[in-house]
C-alpha cells in the first residue's frame, strides 16, 4: 500500500539530515505504540549516512495479528540511508523475523525552501504485508500508524531544531 508524507522545517536541509541521522536523537524519541529504538548500526561513509534501528511494537494488536505472531514480539529493523550531499535517500523497514511477510521502502528527499533557510522532507513509498487473504487489510490498518509516527517524529525534529537554533 502506498503512503506519502511531507513535513516542513525552519532549518536548512543539511541540519534536518544531520538530525534525522543522529542516533542519540532517535534513541530519545517517544513514538506512539513503539519502544524506544535500539541502534543496530550507524555508518558514515563520506556523504552517505546509514542509521539502522530496531523497534518493538508495544501497542495493542488485533487478534489476527496476535495469532500470526504466535506469542512472539513484533520487532522490525528500520534503516535510513541518506546522501548528505543531495539530501536524498531511502527509508526501509522489515519485520525482524520473517521480513518477507512485512516490509516496505520509501524514497526520502529533503529540499531547500526560502533560499535554504527552510526545508521540506518528503517520504513516499510502499508497505507490503505478504499474508494470503488478510495482507491488504493489514496494510490498510498499518499505514495510518506508520504515517502518524512519521508526523510525531517530524514534530520532534522541528522542536529540536528550534531548540538548537535558539
Amino acid at each position: 500500500m502506498h503512503f506519502e508524507v511531507e513535513h516542513e522545517f525552519a532549518a536548512s536541509r543539511a541540519d534536518v539530515a544531520d538530525l534525522l541521522c543522529d542516533a542519540s536523537f532517535q534513541q530519545q524519541l517517544d513514538l506512539p505504540d513503539l519502544s524506544r529504538p535500539e541502534v543496530v548500526e550507524r555508518v558514515v561513509d563520506g556523504p552517505t549516512w546509514r542509521l539502522r534501528l530496531r523497534y518493538e511494537y508495544v501497542g495493542q494488536l488485533d487478534p489476527i495479528a496476535r495469532r500470526m505472531l504466535g506469542g512472539r514480539q513484533l520487532t522490525w529493523i528500520q534503516e535510513l540511508c541518506l546522501d548528505t550531499s543531495s539530501c536524498t535517500g531511502t527509508l526501509s523497514f522489515s519485520a525482524e523475523e520473517d521480513p518477507d511477510r512485512l516490509h516496505g521502502t520509501a524514497a526520502v528527499a529533503i529540499t531547500a525552501l526560502d533560499g535554504g533557510a527552510r526545508s521540506r522532507r518528503r517520504i513516499a513509498g510502499d508497505l507490503h504485508v505478504r499474508v494470503p487473504v488478510i495482507g491488504g487489510t493489514a496494510e490498510r490498518r498499518i499505514v495510518p500508524g506508520l504515517t502518524r509516527r512519521l508526523d510525531v517524529e517530524a514534530a520532534a525534529v522541528a522542536e529540536e531544531l528550534a531548540r538548537r537554533s535558539s
